[in-house]
Protein backbone atom coordinates (compact mmCIF):
# COMPACT_ATOMS: atom_id res chain seq x y z
CA UNK A 1 0.00 0.00 0.00
CA UNK A 2 1.37 3.36 -0.84
CA UNK A 3 1.55 6.14 1.37
CA UNK A 4 -1.43 8.13 -0.63
CA UNK A 5 -3.29 4.90 0.02
CA UNK A 6 -4.64 2.21 -1.91
CA UNK A 7 -4.50 2.08 -5.31
CA UNK A 8 -7.22 0.12 -6.93
CA UNK A 9 -8.00 -1.36 -10.50
CA UNK A 10 -12.01 -1.79 -11.53
CA UNK A 11 -11.92 -4.97 -14.39
CA UNK A 12 -15.45 -5.35 -15.48
CA UNK A 13 -17.14 -6.15 -18.88
CA UNK A 14 -19.87 -4.51 -18.10
CA UNK A 15 -19.61 -0.76 -18.52
CA UNK A 16 -22.66 0.10 -16.28
CA UNK A 17 -21.23 -2.39 -13.60
CA UNK A 18 -17.53 -0.39 -13.94
CA UNK A 19 -19.45 2.89 -13.15
CA UNK A 20 -21.45 2.43 -10.72
CA UNK A 21 -18.31 0.47 -8.54
CA UNK A 22 -16.16 3.54 -9.76
CA UNK A 23 -18.63 5.81 -8.01
CA UNK A 24 -18.74 4.34 -5.03
CA UNK A 25 -14.56 4.16 -4.65
CA UNK A 26 -14.59 7.27 -5.36
CA UNK A 27 -16.11 8.26 -2.32
CA UNK A 28 -14.25 7.16 -0.18
CA UNK A 29 -10.71 8.19 1.43
CA UNK A 30 -7.37 6.79 0.52
CA UNK A 31 -8.42 5.05 -2.60
CA UNK A 32 -7.00 6.02 -6.20
CA UNK A 33 -8.25 4.33 -8.92
CA UNK A 34 -5.47 3.63 -10.96
CA UNK A 35 -7.45 2.21 -14.50
CA UNK A 36 -10.62 0.20 -15.66
CA UNK A 37 -10.31 -2.36 -17.81
CA UNK A 38 -13.16 -4.06 -19.87
CA UNK A 39 -11.87 -7.66 -20.21
CA UNK A 40 -9.41 -9.90 -18.91
CA UNK A 41 -6.39 -8.96 -21.82
CA UNK A 42 -6.60 -5.29 -21.11
CA UNK A 43 -7.12 -6.08 -17.02
CA UNK A 44 -3.62 -8.29 -17.53
CA UNK A 45 -1.31 -5.38 -19.23
CA UNK A 46 -2.71 -2.81 -16.74
CA UNK A 47 -2.27 -4.97 -13.79
CA UNK A 48 1.39 -5.75 -15.00
CA UNK A 49 2.10 -2.40 -15.51
CA UNK A 50 0.25 -0.03 -13.20
CA UNK A 51 0.89 -2.97 -10.10
CA UNK A 52 -2.56 -2.17 -8.26
CA UNK A 53 -2.50 -2.81 -4.67
CA UNK A 54 -6.16 -4.11 -5.40
CA UNK A 55 -7.93 -5.04 -8.54
CA UNK A 56 -11.74 -5.82 -8.23
CA UNK A 57 -11.74 -8.60 -10.71
CA UNK A 58 -14.89 -9.91 -12.92
CA UNK A 59 -15.30 -13.62 -13.14
CA UNK A 60 -16.94 -13.69 -16.36
CA UNK A 61 -15.61 -12.09 -19.10
CA UNK A 62 -15.39 -13.17 -22.81
CA UNK A 63 -11.73 -13.69 -24.25
CA UNK A 64 -9.95 -14.38 -20.77
CA UNK A 65 -12.15 -14.55 -17.75
CA UNK A 66 -11.27 -13.99 -13.99
CA UNK A 67 -9.49 -17.40 -13.32
CA UNK A 68 -7.16 -16.77 -16.56
CA UNK A 69 -5.93 -13.28 -15.58
CA UNK A 70 -4.86 -14.83 -11.93
CA UNK A 71 -2.80 -17.43 -13.75
CA UNK A 72 -1.17 -14.99 -15.70
CA UNK A 73 -0.19 -12.49 -13.39
CA UNK A 74 3.52 -12.71 -12.18
CA UNK A 75 4.42 -12.24 -8.35
CA UNK A 76 3.66 -10.17 -6.34
CA UNK A 77 0.15 -10.57 -6.83
CA UNK A 78 -2.77 -8.08 -5.77
CA UNK A 79 -5.64 -8.05 -3.63
CA UNK A 80 -8.24 -9.66 -5.59
CA UNK A 81 -11.81 -9.15 -4.48
CA UNK A 82 -14.51 -10.57 -6.69
CA UNK A 83 -17.40 -8.91 -8.58
CA UNK A 84 -19.41 -11.66 -9.35
CA UNK A 85 -23.54 -12.40 -10.30
CA UNK A 86 -22.95 -16.10 -8.63
CA UNK A 87 -25.67 -16.64 -5.79
CA UNK A 88 -24.33 -16.85 -2.43
CA UNK A 89 -24.86 -20.77 -2.59
CA UNK A 90 -22.46 -21.41 -5.49
CA UNK A 91 -19.94 -18.78 -3.86
CA UNK A 92 -19.56 -20.02 -0.69
CA UNK A 93 -16.57 -23.32 -2.20
CA UNK A 94 -13.84 -20.39 -2.42
CA UNK A 95 -15.83 -17.10 -0.23
CA UNK A 96 -12.80 -17.94 2.81
CA UNK A 97 -9.93 -17.79 -0.33
CA UNK A 98 -11.22 -14.25 -1.38
CA UNK A 99 -10.18 -10.78 0.43
CA UNK A 100 -14.18 -10.35 -0.71
CA UNK A 101 -16.66 -10.69 -2.70
CA UNK A 102 -19.25 -8.53 -4.35
CA UNK A 103 -22.60 -9.57 -5.83
CA UNK A 104 -24.15 -7.84 -8.77
CA UNK A 105 -25.65 -5.36 -8.76
CA UNK A 106 -23.28 -3.90 -6.10
CA UNK A 107 -24.34 -1.87 -2.99
CA UNK A 108 -22.34 0.90 -1.41
CA UNK A 109 -21.87 -0.76 2.21
CA UNK A 110 -20.99 -3.96 0.73
CA UNK A 111 -18.05 -2.24 -1.55
CA UNK A 112 -16.76 0.08 1.85
CA UNK A 113 -16.87 -3.48 3.54
CA UNK A 114 -14.74 -4.94 0.62
CA UNK A 115 -12.33 -2.19 0.74
CA UNK A 116 -11.84 -2.06 5.12
CA UNK A 117 -11.13 -6.08 4.74
CA UNK A 118 -8.31 -5.09 2.02
CA UNK A 119 -6.89 -2.49 4.35
CA UNK A 120 -6.37 -4.90 7.00
CA UNK A 121 -4.88 -7.36 5.56
CA UNK A 122 -2.70 -4.56 3.59
CA UNK A 123 -1.93 -3.33 6.62
CA UNK A 124 -0.89 -6.88 8.63
CA UNK A 125 1.03 -8.45 5.16
CA UNK A 126 2.94 -6.53 3.01
CA UNK A 127 4.11 -9.20 1.23
CA UNK A 128 0.82 -9.94 -0.76
CA UNK A 129 -1.35 -12.55 -0.95
CA UNK A 130 -0.92 -16.06 -1.89
CA UNK A 131 -3.91 -16.85 -4.06
CA UNK A 132 -2.92 -20.66 -4.78
CA UNK A 133 -5.74 -21.72 -2.23
CA UNK A 134 -8.30 -19.74 -4.11
CA UNK A 135 -7.67 -20.37 -7.79
CA UNK A 136 -7.71 -24.37 -6.57
CA UNK A 137 -10.84 -23.25 -5.23
CA UNK A 138 -12.37 -21.01 -8.47
CA UNK A 139 -11.31 -24.03 -10.56
CA UNK A 140 -13.35 -26.17 -8.60
CA UNK A 141 -16.76 -23.40 -9.54
CA UNK A 142 -15.81 -23.99 -13.02
CA UNK A 143 -16.40 -27.54 -13.17
CA UNK A 144 -18.82 -28.54 -15.57
CA UNK A 145 -21.34 -30.73 -14.48
CA UNK A 146 -23.09 -33.59 -17.02
CA UNK A 147 -26.04 -32.72 -18.39
CA UNK A 148 -27.33 -36.04 -19.30
CA UNK A 149 -27.18 -39.93 -18.13
CA UNK A 150 -27.29 -42.82 -19.62
CA UNK A 151 -29.47 -45.30 -18.30
CA UNK A 152 -30.62 -49.17 -19.09
CA UNK A 153 -34.08 -50.04 -20.99
CA UNK A 154 -33.66 -53.79 -21.85
CA UNK A 155 -31.08 -54.20 -23.67
CA UNK A 156 -30.79 -50.52 -25.41
CA UNK A 157 -29.27 -47.98 -23.26
CA UNK A 158 -30.83 -44.53 -23.40
CA UNK A 159 -29.35 -41.39 -22.85
CA UNK A 160 -31.68 -39.30 -20.60
CA UNK A 161 -31.24 -35.15 -20.00
CA UNK A 162 -30.80 -34.72 -16.29
CA UNK A 163 -33.53 -32.28 -15.92
CA UNK A 164 -36.10 -34.99 -17.32
CA UNK A 165 -34.70 -36.94 -13.75
CA UNK A 166 -37.05 -35.88 -10.89
CA UNK A 167 -34.92 -37.97 -8.75
CA UNK A 168 -32.40 -40.92 -8.74
CA UNK A 169 -32.83 -43.87 -5.84
CA UNK A 170 -31.66 -46.93 -4.68
CA UNK A 171 -33.65 -49.81 -4.55
CA UNK A 172 -31.69 -53.29 -3.89
CA UNK A 173 -28.54 -51.53 -4.11
CA UNK A 174 -28.90 -50.41 -7.63
CA UNK A 175 -30.20 -46.79 -8.72
CA UNK A 176 -32.36 -46.05 -10.37
CA UNK A 177 -33.25 -42.50 -12.54
CA UNK A 178 -37.05 -41.94 -11.94
CA UNK A 179 -38.69 -40.03 -14.57
CA UNK A 180 -42.22 -38.88 -15.56
CA UNK A 181 -42.21 -41.82 -17.64
CA UNK A 182 -40.61 -44.45 -15.49
CA UNK A 183 -37.97 -45.49 -13.74
CA UNK A 184 -34.67 -46.28 -15.81
CA UNK A 185 -31.67 -48.30 -13.57
CA UNK A 186 -28.42 -47.11 -14.10
CA UNK A 187 -24.44 -47.92 -13.62
CA UNK A 188 -23.93 -44.90 -11.21
CA UNK A 189 -23.59 -45.30 -7.28
CA UNK A 190 -25.63 -41.87 -5.55
CA UNK A 191 -22.49 -40.59 -4.36
CA UNK A 192 -20.88 -40.50 -7.95
CA UNK A 193 -24.09 -38.73 -9.19
CA UNK A 194 -23.27 -36.23 -6.52
CA UNK A 195 -20.20 -35.63 -8.12
CA UNK A 196 -21.07 -35.14 -11.41
CA UNK A 197 -24.34 -33.31 -10.57
CA UNK A 198 -24.76 -29.43 -10.21
CA UNK A 199 -25.48 -29.19 -6.62
CA UNK A 200 -27.26 -26.20 -7.17
CA UNK A 201 -30.15 -28.37 -9.09
CA UNK A 202 -29.62 -31.89 -7.34
CA UNK A 203 -30.24 -31.97 -3.33
CA UNK A 204 -29.83 -35.31 -0.65
CA UNK A 205 -33.06 -35.95 0.54
CA UNK A 206 -31.89 -39.22 2.11
CA UNK A 207 -29.13 -41.41 2.31
CA UNK A 208 -30.92 -43.32 -0.96
CA UNK A 209 -32.28 -40.27 -2.91
CA UNK A 210 -31.00 -37.48 -4.40
CA UNK A 211 -34.10 -35.28 -5.69
CA UNK A 212 -34.56 -32.24 -8.85
CA UNK A 213 -35.66 -29.31 -6.60
CA UNK A 214 -37.16 -28.33 -9.83
CA UNK A 215 -39.64 -31.00 -9.73
CA UNK A 216 -40.36 -30.95 -5.98
CA UNK A 217 -44.05 -29.70 -5.72
CA UNK A 218 -44.76 -29.30 -2.21
CA UNK A 219 -43.12 -30.34 1.41
CA UNK A 220 -45.10 -32.11 3.30
CA UNK A 221 -45.04 -32.48 6.97
CA UNK A 222 -44.45 -36.77 8.44
CA UNK A 223 -44.40 -37.97 11.43
CA UNK A 224 -41.04 -37.87 13.47
CA UNK A 225 -39.89 -34.97 12.57
CA UNK A 226 -39.69 -35.66 9.24
CA UNK A 227 -40.43 -34.50 6.07
CA UNK A 228 -42.04 -36.05 2.63
CA UNK A 229 -41.38 -34.13 -1.03
CA UNK A 230 -43.80 -34.41 -3.51
CA UNK A 231 -42.77 -34.63 -6.85
CA UNK A 232 -44.05 -32.73 -10.31
CA UNK A 233 -45.48 -35.77 -11.91
CA UNK A 234 -48.64 -37.53 -12.57
CA UNK A 235 -48.58 -39.59 -9.64
CA UNK A 236 -47.87 -37.05 -7.18
CA UNK A 237 -44.57 -39.15 -6.06
CA UNK A 238 -43.22 -39.16 -3.06
CA UNK A 239 -39.64 -39.15 -1.54
CA UNK A 240 -38.16 -39.40 2.06
CA UNK A 241 -36.70 -36.32 3.67
CA UNK A 242 -34.80 -37.18 6.66
CA UNK A 243 -34.51 -34.91 9.79
CA UNK A 244 -31.02 -34.50 9.13
CA UNK A 245 -31.50 -33.16 5.46
CA UNK A 246 -34.35 -31.15 6.56
CA UNK A 247 -33.05 -28.88 8.23
CA UNK A 248 -30.51 -28.04 5.50
CA UNK A 249 -33.51 -27.67 2.94
CA UNK A 250 -35.08 -25.51 5.51
CA UNK A 251 -31.52 -23.20 5.55
CA UNK A 252 -31.70 -23.18 2.08
CA UNK A 253 -34.93 -22.60 0.70
CA UNK A 254 -35.64 -20.79 3.72
CA UNK A 255 -38.82 -22.53 4.24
Amino acid sequence: MSASGIRALVVDDEQLARDRLVGFLAGLDGVTITGQAGDGVAALQMIEKERPDLVFLDVQMPGMDGFEVLRALRQPLPHVVFATAYDEYAIRAFEVGAVDYLLKPFARARVEEAVGRVRSRLGADRSGPDLEGLLRRLEEQRRVYVSQVPVHSGKRILIVPVLDVLWFGVEYRLVYAHTAERAFMTNYTLRELEERLDPTLFFRAHKSSLVNLRHVKEIVPWFGGRYKLVMRDQTASEVALSRAQARELRARLRW
